[in-house]
């Protein structure tokens, strides 16, 4: 079974049911990859063998040879339900982590050139990296968080969620009035600007000031 960790008065170990991601939501990082805008959120799932935590390298696929970080602010949903409402989707995350979402960028671009599915490009080992998660409780304000990504010491990517085009609440309310959301899911809620290759001996840095600074290794 997949895990993460979740730090509250106790840290405790949470069982990952299911992986939701959320695509094309920074007006900047839709740019630079040459996309365009969507009326609504852009919606992949990626498998619960993709998911990494801390305390082992990030391993490259080898069906690939362009594989790209890209760091995310991460939701922890400790309360289920359907259909819920903007207003109370706050009340339904559990706790927030930083993840990269590790996209085989030559798989996905050939798939996209064909209208086919990207999952080889976005669904492999490793391809769902996460740091622990901050309970809801030690984090004020979480629609005005920021975070970054350093990669070999070097800042790569920041990321502000108030820059997000498609906000946390309605991220939850979107994706509940489609799927059932299970406590234990996480939603990946998308990149900013900055993405770009990851390569073995690299170091990448998540930190989200205050709570989270964790690195990982990667390997080829």
């Amino acid at each position: 079974m997949a895990h993460v960790a979740l730090h509250a008065s106790q840290t405790r170990a949470v069982e990952v049911r299911n992986i939701y991601c959320i695509g094309r939501n920074y007006a900047a990082h839709i740019a630079e990859l040459g996309n365009r805008p969507e009326e609504d959120p852009v919606v992949f799932i990626k498998p619960t063998s993709a998911l990494h935590i801390p305390g082992h390298p990030i391993r490259l696929p080898k069906h690939s040879n362009e594989v790209h970080y890209e760091a995310e602010l991460v939701l922890l949903i400790g309360q289920g339900g359907k259909h819920i409402a903007e207003e109370d989707a706050l009340a339904h995350v559990a706790g927030y982590g930083l993840g990269l979402d590790l996209t085989a960028r030559d798989l996905q671009t050939k798939a996209k050139k064909g209208g086919l599915p990207w999952a080889v490009a976005k669904g492999f080992d490793c391809a769902a990296t996460v740091t622990s998660f901050v309970a809801t409780d030690h984090i004020g304000q979480p629609q005005h968080m920021e975070f970054q990504m350093y990669l070999n010491g070097q800042l790569k990517q920041h990321g502000d969620i108030r820059k997000m085009l498609f906000p946390i609440p309605f991220i939850v309310r979107y994706l509940s009035e489609v799927f059932t959301l299970q406590p234990g899911d996480l939603i990946f809620t998308g990149t900013p600007e900055g993405v770009g290759p990851l390569s073995p001996k690299d170091v990448v840095r998540l930190v989200l000031p205050g709570h989270i600074d964790t690195s990982f290794d990667v390997e080829g």
